[in-house]
């Protein structure tokens, strides 16, 4: 009995090599269209238009082609139904058995620079689609393949019928699986070309969310050894790893913090993060420089931490960031000298960024019991301009500089932050706490582990400070400058304990949780 397979394909990596093993090995007659018939045709293999075979010309500039009955019939008939297989011989529709489709690139079409809207819409596929739901659905008979990726595994599968049963499911699944993603894409990409009320009233977000990510790998455990993880979506698009063990569900948590916070830096800057806190920051004229100053925020925590830097990353800070236990170091690009010395320490993780440090992301999603929660990610920092000098006195020019550097990194670090700094270093950090009061005092306390003075520094606060209590204990530690989002109802009181101590005070106007 003749067996039908249907090849149709925007893909056509392998698909010559599969095409002749089906029709030499297999005894398969091909069935095609467009491209990819002119491509087996070339390759000496036998091959019939779709055209021919329904007696329907292709029409519309191809956008008619595959929808018909001798198609989807030779699909979705049942084999094990008489009145199928009766409808299908009195119509002269011939059962196809095996269907090779991968879809139009709409995904890579839509994330060029510039793409007209009449080029993504001419790049939605209607009729792949169409074959591939339609195979999937009868996949009691019908082997379906959407990835390149299982050709090996499907001609291995053709010659154990037992085998291939089995397989037909798993390939179905993943039909649903694709076409489902695509569909997500195309709805996404319509929205975001929308401008529509009720879009605008729903602070842009759309009624119905849906988001699609293709796994990238298994991770053996989650935040704990008793926890099952994954990693879903394109994070090995933005990172290399160059060396060490692989990566852990939290160096990946740890990675994405670096990233953001890096992001927010010019000058050749070092950040140091632990359980996704910066734990010291610095900037400065190389990143020498700017290592010692944030090593020497917190010499402690930096044991089994994270490193990231914004300029290549060369020998001579190799060998100094070498001499101590670092889970993950991540740069834009390391020197091969930088690459020799790192290699004695085979575990080290080393991950080039490889669209820059800073990368960007339009959603932050959480999980929440029965649901997601979503918003932008926050990349506001505020223009100073717009900011207000609350105290009598002004701050100086340097304390100005000091307060967007601390802004920045104070920004990253989680509620309650507290963070002192002077001349693009931090000196001490307070993240976490229940009240403010507390992380500016541990703030402090790890200042004078460090043996930093505080005095003349400036203290920042992601949040206001809802007593005065806080900006107190800062001034006592030493701080002159202070800045902060302002807002509570006991702000004069506070303005009036910067004043009596002489500090400047700004408020931003900008709050910056990190929960």
């Amino acid at each position: 009995m003749e067996k039908l397979a249907l090849l149709s394909v925007s893909d056509k990596s392998g698909l010559v090599d599969f095409a002749t093993a089906l029709v030499k090995q297999h005894g398969y007659r091909l069935l095609s269209t467009g491209g990819t018939a002119k491509l087996l045709a070339e390759k000496g293999l036998p091959v019939t238009e779709v055209s021919q075979h329904t007696g329907f010309p292709e029409m519309m500039e191809g956008r008619v082609k595959t929808l018909h009955p001798k198609i989807h019939g030779g699909l979705l008939c049942r084999r094990d139904k008489a009145d199928h297989l009766a409808a299908a011989k009195e119509h002269g529709i011939v059962l196809i058995d095996l269907v090779v489709v991968n879809l139009y690139p709409f995904e890579q079409t839509v994330a060029k620079k510039g793409v007209h809207f009449e080029e993504a819409i001419e790049n939605i596929d209607i009729g792949g689609p169409s074959m591939l739901r339609s195979a999937a659905k009868n996949h009691e008979s019908v082997t379906v393949v959407v990835d390149p990726a299982d050709y090996e595994r499907v001609l291995a599968a053709l010659a154990e019928p037992a085998a291939l049963a089995s397989l037909r499911r798993k390939l179905a699944l993943k039909v649903f699986q694709r076409t489902g993603a695509y569909d997500t894409a195309i709805a996404a990409y319509l929205e975001s070309q929308a401008d529509e009320p009720n879009l605008a009233a729903l602070g842009g977000y759309p009624e119905k969310l849906t988001l699609t990510y293709k796994k990238a790998q298994s991770l053996r455990y989650g935040e704990n050894p008793h926890q099952q993880a994954a990693l879903y979506g394109t994070f090995h698009e933005h990172f290399g790893q160059l060396q060490g063990k692989e990566l852990s569900y939290n160096n990946i948590l740890d990675i994405t913090s670096a990233t953001y916070l890096i992001g927010e830096f010019e000058k050749p800057t070092v950040a140091i993060l632990k359980h996704t806190n910066p734990c010291g920051v610095a900037s400065a004229d190389d990143l020498d420089t700017a290592w010692e100053k944030a090593y020497s925020t917190d010499r402690q925590a930096p044991f089994g931490g994270i490193i990231v830097v914004n300029r290549t990353l060369e020998a001579g800070l190799a060998r100094t960031i070498s001499e101590i236990f670092t889970e993950v170091i991540i740069a834009p690009r390391f020197t091969d000298e930088a690459l020799t010395i790192f290699a004695k320490k085979k575990n080290l993780r080393l991950m080039i960024a490889r669209q820059g440090v800073g990368a960007d992301s339009l959603l932050d999603v959480r999980s929440v019991i029965g649901g997601l929660l979503v918003q932008d990610r926050n990349k506001v920092l505020g223009n100073p301009a717009d900011f207000k000098v609350v105290t009598k006195r002004q701050p100086t020019a340097e304390e100005w500089a000091t307060m967007m550097f601390g802004w920045r990194v104070c920004k990253h670090v989680k509620s309650n932050a507290i963070v002192y700094v002077r001349d693009e270093q931090t000196l001490g950090v307070g993240a976490g706490q229940m009240a403010r009061v507390d992380s500016s005092r541990i703030a402090v306390w790890k200042a004078g582990e460090a043996k930093l003075d505080l005095k003349g520094s400036v203290v920042v606060s992601e949040a206001l400070f809802p007593f005065a209590d806080g900006l107190i204990a800062a001034a006592e530690a030493g701080a002159t400058a202070a800045i902060q989002p302002g807002g509570s109802v006991r702000d004069e009181e506070v303005i009036k304990a910067a004043d009596e101590r002489g500090m400047a005070m700004v408020f931003t106007g900008i709050r910056h949780f990190k929960h």
